[in-house]
Parts: C-alpha cells; sequence; structure tokens
C-alpha cells in the first residue's frame, strides 16, 4: 500500500460519491478482522449466534477473504470486549428488533478494537452464519420484527429448546470465495477494498485443516485440496515477496513456500496472517510430506488415517504417492483397512440435546 494507492482509492471513492466526499478514518492495515451476528427482541433481549474471524487481515474485502467459523485466534477477554461493544451498538439503534452484523478490527499487538460497521440487517455474512450454525436467522429476525420475544420461539434443530439459546459448535466451518479472474485477461488480480469473487464456497469439518482442504476443492478448480497445483515452479525468495500483496491464490502459494522451508514466522511478516492458520497449513504440509515418502503399497496405515482425517481427498493423496496410483486404488486401500467417512449432525447445541433436522456433514474422524 502506497501514496498511489491511496489517490487511487480517493480517485474512485470521489466519482462514486453523488456527493463528491469520502472518509478518510485511521488506518488499521494488518489488523484482524472479525463478525458477530446478533438477534435481538423488542424486549431488549441479545444473542450472540455466531463469531466469524477472517483469515486474511484489514485491507481486503470481507467478501473476497476466507472466512472461518467460529473465531480460532480471538482471546476470552477480547471477544467478551466485542460481544458488550456489539450489543450496546444495537441498543444504541433504537427500538430496533431482528438481526444485526457488527465487524471489528483488532489491534494483534494490543488487542485494542475498533468497530468497522453495522448492518441492522440480514446480510451476507448472516447467510453464512446461518448456514454454518443451523440457526435459522432470516426466520427468527422476520418473527422477532412482528413482535415475537426470543424466548417465545423454539430452536427449529432441535425443537426442545428455546430460541433464546446461543449455538455451540463443535465443528469448524470455512468459506472461500470464488473468483473468475481467467475470464477477465484484463482484470487486476489484487484484492483490496473493492469486493471482486463472483460467488463462495463453504466447507464443515472437525478441524480447520480437513474444512480448508474440503473447501479448496469444492472451487473446482485444478485444486484437488489446499495447494495441489502439483510442486511450484517459484523459488522461496519469489513466494516471499509474491505473498505480501493479497491475490486470489495467496493461501495455495503460503502452502507452497512452507513447503520450500519458508519459516512460518517469515510468512506471518509477510502477509500479516495470524500464526495459528500459518501453523495449521505447517502440519499439512508436514503430512504431506510423510505421504511422498511412500508408495500405495508401502503406506503405512496410520499416515493414510491421519491424511484422511485433515482432509486429504482420495485424488490428492493419488497425487502426492511416489508412484503412478489412481485415486480409485487409494480408495480400495482405505476401505480395506476400515477409513471411511462417517457423518456428523450440525445441531446448534454441540450434542447437548437431540437434534430432529437432517442437517450432516461428513468427515474421517469417528
Amino acid at each position: 500500500h502506497s501514496k498511489e494507492f491511496l489517490d487511487e482509492a480517493l480517485n474512485r471513492g470521489l466519482t462514486a460519491s453523488p456527493i463528491h466526499e469520502v472518509l478518510v478514518e485511521k488506518a488499521v492495515l494488518g489488523w484482524k478482522e472479525f463478525e458477530l451476528e446478533l438477534l435481538r427482541d423488542s424486549a431488549d433481549n441479545v444473542v450472540i449466534i455466531c463469531t466469524v474471524e477472517n483469515f486474511d487481515p484489514m485491507g481486503v474485502h470481507t467478501g473476497d477473504s476466507i472466512t472461518v467459523a467460529p473465531a480460532m485466534t480471538l482471546s476470552d477477554t477480547a471477544f467478551q470486549l466485542m460481544r458488550n461493544t456489539a450489543i450496546n451498538m444495537m441498543r444504541d439503534l433504537g427500538n430496533f428488533a431482528g438481526g444485526c452484523n457488527v465487524q471489528f478490527a483488532l489491534n494483534p499487538e494490543t488487542e485494542e478494537i475498533i468497530a468497522i460497521e453495522i448492518n441492522p440487517r440480514v446480510s451476507r455474512s448472516s447467510a453464512l452464519a446461518s448456514k454454518a450454525t443451523g440457526y435459522p436467522i432470516a426466520k427468527i429476525a422476520a418473527k422477532l420484527a412482528i413482535g415475537y420475544n426470543l424466548d417465545e420461539l423454539s430452536n427449529q434443530i432441535t425443537q426442545t429448546t428455546s430460541a433464546y439459546f446461543e449455538p455451540a459448535l463443535d465443528y469448524v466451518i470455512v468459506k472461500i470465495p470464488r473468483w473468475n479472474f481467467d475470464k477477465f485477461k484484463g482484470a487486476n488480480d489484487t484484492l483490496g477494498l473493492q469486493m471482486k469473487s463472483v460467488g463462495e464456497v463453504m466447507a464443515i469439518g472437525r478441524s480447520f485443516t480437513e474444512a480448508i482442504q474440503k473447501a479448496c476443492v469444492s472451487l473446482e478448480n485444478e485444486a484437488v485440496g489446499l495447494g495441489y497445483y502439483g510442486k511450484s515452479q517459484k523459488k522461496a525468495e519469489e513466494l516471499i515477496e509474491y505473498i505480501k500483496t493479497p491475490k486470489w491464490d495467496r493461501i495455495f502459494r503460503i502452502k507452497d513456500a512452507l513447503m520450500l522451508g519458508v519459516s512460518v514466522k517469515s510468512i506471518v511478516q509477510a502477509t500479516g496472517i495470524d500464526r495459528w492458520f500459518i501453523y495449521q497449513i505447517q502440519d499439512l504440509c508436514t503430512i504431506e510430506k510423510a505421504l511422498a515418502e511412500h508408495t500405495l503399497e508401502s503406506l503405512p496405515i496410520d499416515v493414510l488415517k491421519e491424511a484422511k482425517k485433515h482432509g486429504f481427498s482420495d485424488e490428492q493423496i493419488a497425487r502426492i504417492l511416489d508412484d503412478k496410483c489412481t485415486a480409485d486404488e487409494v480408495y480400495e486401500k482405505r476401505k480395506a483397512a476400515g477409513i471411511t467417512r462417517v457423518f456428523k449432525m450440525v445441531d446448534t447445541c454441540a450434542a447437548e440435546f437431540e437434534a430432529k433436522t437432517p442437517y450432516f456433514y461428513s468427515t474421517f474422524e469417528a
């Protein structure tokens, strides 16, 4: 980000503004970005439905950022501060009943928080939070708007608990935006303040690593898992320079850099992404290197089981192994070893109560 970038952003803003004015505020580039989804009724009862964390730091439009729910790197102190601030902001809107989305920036060094925006409506983020938690945000928000209170409505998933219960998640959701830069050859693929994605995919897993791998497969491009296009043609120094700029494929190039031995610290300094996420990707690299040491015949069952638990697809494993095997052959080997997927329920209560709605996700963690 440079003076030229600022001038360009100002020119775009002034051109788009009906009153030819823009608001210049304190820079929060590199801060972590979080979102909270809330519901409020006419009796001033408020519940937090979901916390969402952006993989990319501030500077990338939230619609162009990989997002994770629930938040992975948020301390309890910071969460309680965000929670209280969001509730106060919602109450300051006046006599308002319905759904609300509040976005925050958090300084990773001092945990200072700044409220970025509040959307007193059902938004794109609300749709993601609703699908992620199983909590019907739009339906409940509509009933709250016509006068119902939260304690008068039932949880549609369990059908035995109240809508006043905040969802508890025992799984991880990852959303990855989908871009079509390949169809628009002249388009600038650098991500910034304007949203450029044309869609998104969402995946559910028992861990971040499993969910991110499943989401990558769902993108319907050449990826068969996180970053597996084959071996990177770039050198480590080139990759470090490349990932300094947010682009659609940055997460794939981060994985390439880790495979080449670039340290987690160097990647964190280059990208501003929280080190927890980089360590998770490093775990996937460790498993990939363990797979690459074997052929299908010599592959230990415990290594195969660990790979499947972390979201490696059969096609991905087949490409990594040191022989010309196929995805079908990998499937037959794991099936013979009893490594098969199980289905777990999205129930809003982490299995505390019996759920009635058939909403499941697959995983290899028994």
